[in-house]
């Protein structure tokens, strides 16, 4: 086994743990809070723009430093999207993934998270979540075919992992 076949589980549960604790830190684990941070109108809780600035600063870095680097650390290539479009799907998709959001308080990975807490909610979410994942995966593509605009992040073939 070599260095980088050991090192990259390391990495994957370190950066795992790093974002479940922060998550917990932040907050981003009650979804009381993050739906008082989504409601701007009524009692609004600004506190989650800190985390959420905080996301995107950290994310900024990491874009920044891929562009100076010729290749990852623990792997071959860098695994980037390759479709730019923002199409029907795209926006509708995100749409029901901020309605879910803002209804629910959870997103995947905080609700992911949230299974430590042991809440019977959270739980219920996760299996809804995971069903809606199988769903997606099984039903057949609606309105014009996409083949050839989007070929996936890099090293996907036919949106499965190659």
């Amino acid at each position: 086994m070599n260095g980088s076949a050991f090192l990259r589980p390391l990495a994957t549960l370190a950066s795992g743990i790093i974002f479940g604790v922060g998550l917990s830190l932040s907050g981003m684990l009650d979804p009381a809070r993050v739906r008082a941070f989504l409601d701007v109108t009524r009692d609004w809780n600004p506190s989650l723009a800190f985390v959420l600035g905080g996301a995107v600063a950290v994310s900024a870095l990491g874009v920044l430093m891929t562009r100076r680097m010729r290749r990852p650390l623990l792997d071959d290539a860098f695994h980037l999207p390759g479709n730019r479009v923002i199409d029907r799907r795209l926006i509708i998709g995100s749409a029901i993934f901020g309605v879910g959001w803002g209804l629910v308080g959870l997103c995947p990975g905080p609700a992911v998270t949230s299974l430590s807490l042991g809440w019977p909610a959270t739980a219920l979410f996760v299996v809804a979540m995971l069903a809606g994942m199988v769903l997606h995966d099984r039903l057949p593509r609606v309105g014009p075919s996409e083949q050839g605009r989007d070929s996936g992040p890099v090293g996907m073939e036919g949106g499965r992992l190659s």
